[in-house]
């Protein structure tokens, strides 16, 4: 058994609304509230779900780019929800995203050489300026960029390439955690395979440890190990890849994977629409969360708040409708 290296402790995450005569705290969205998952050193988790779930919000606590409300965040056995300073700079090297758009996230005024040797400049990694060009090199070549495209600009790449230049920034200073934030959501259909490829490849090579969120199911059932689903700012079904893809027990997670495309016109599988809209996270519904649009919903979902529990071996679901016994 690996050791757990990333572990996360009833995480909360609320984002105060001001308003009011004098601007004071009115309501708060709930973005994130009560995840608890663990990670071990290699691994790939997938985090899925619709647009306004918490994805990204938790993917950024994981790393402290933002700081949650409450709970604990254990990375390589140590708590580090509340370190700052010098020490938190030093998590930092450990740490790193790559993020969803690589228009926004690069500077336009700095070349390519620049961006990648910023992270190595701000951790003080190399004595003098030839030992950093020679480690931006090598991180370029390894994603995949020549030496004489590293003195443009982003304007003069295309998205594809931009992404290599934000995942060669995210690598320079050697991490160990990378949070993918829909790296690939952004590009064209026909580069996603290769930014997807390479983000496998660079795991193998490096040890990497991944939290890649994404919409495309197919892209996490892919290089994903184990994957999360995320309803409303909580995990509702958390099991391995194989297991989530062929049993899934939530009606949440069953109505997600109806709507991937096979590619097969005799296919017989039905797809489950969903009825409403997703409830409002300043005022999410009682009970569970789904149970406005869960087709499988009794009186006791209105004001039960369901726990995440084992239902099967190593999958965990929170609902009252799944039980162990039904679901084997």
């Amino acid at each position: 058994m690996k050791k757990t290296f990333l572990k996360v402790e009833n995480v909360v995450k609320s984002f105060p609304i001001a308003g009011g005569l004098f601007g004071g705290e009115v309501a708060s969205v709930k973005a994130v509230q009560d995840v608890s998952f663990e990670l071990k050193k290699g691994e790939t988790l997938g985090l899925v779900g619709e647009s306004g779930c918490g994805k990204s919000t938790l993917g950024r606590c994981l790393i402290r780019l933002i700081e949650p409300t409450s709970g604990k965040i254990t990375f390589q056995d140590e708590d580090i929800t509340h370190v700052s300073g010098h020490r938190l700079r030093e998590l930092r090297r450990k740490m790193q995203i790559i993020f969803q758009d690589p228009y926004a996230s690069l500077n336009p005024r700095m070349t390519i050489s620049a961006i990648i040797e910023e992270p190595l400049i701000i951790h003080n990694l190399f004595d003098s300026n030839g030992d950093r060009r020679n480690r931006v090199l090598q991180i370029a070549e390894m994603v995949g960029l020549r030496a004489d495209q590293l003195t443009r600009y982003p304007h003069e790449f295309s998205g594809g390439q931009r992404q290599r230049v934000g995942i060669a920034r995210a690598l320079a200073v050697e991490p160990e955690l990378i949070v993918c934030d829909e790296p690939v959501s952004a590009l064209d259909v026909s580069i996603q395979a290769q930014v997807i490829n390479l983000l496998m490849e660079l795991q193998q090579k490096l040890g990497l440890t991944y939290v890649f969120i994404a919409h495309d199911l197919k892209v996490v059932e892919h290089v994903s190990n184990r994957v999360a689903v995320m309803y409303l700012g909580k995990i509702v079904e958390l099991a391995s890849s194989e297991e989530l893809y062929v049993h899934p027990l939530h009606p949440y997670a069953k109505a997600l994977l109806s709507a991937i495309p096979v590619p097969d016109p005799n296919s017989k599988d039905q797809r489950i629409i969903l009825t409403g809209d997703v409830p409002s996270p300043m005022n999410p519904p009682s009970g569970c969360h789904f149970h406005p649009r869960c087709p499988q919903a009794v009186d006791a979902c209105k004001v039960q708040v369901p726990t995440l529990e084992i239902k099967r071996e190593n999958h965990i679901v929170s609902c009252l409708q799944v039980s162990p016994e039904n679901s084997r």
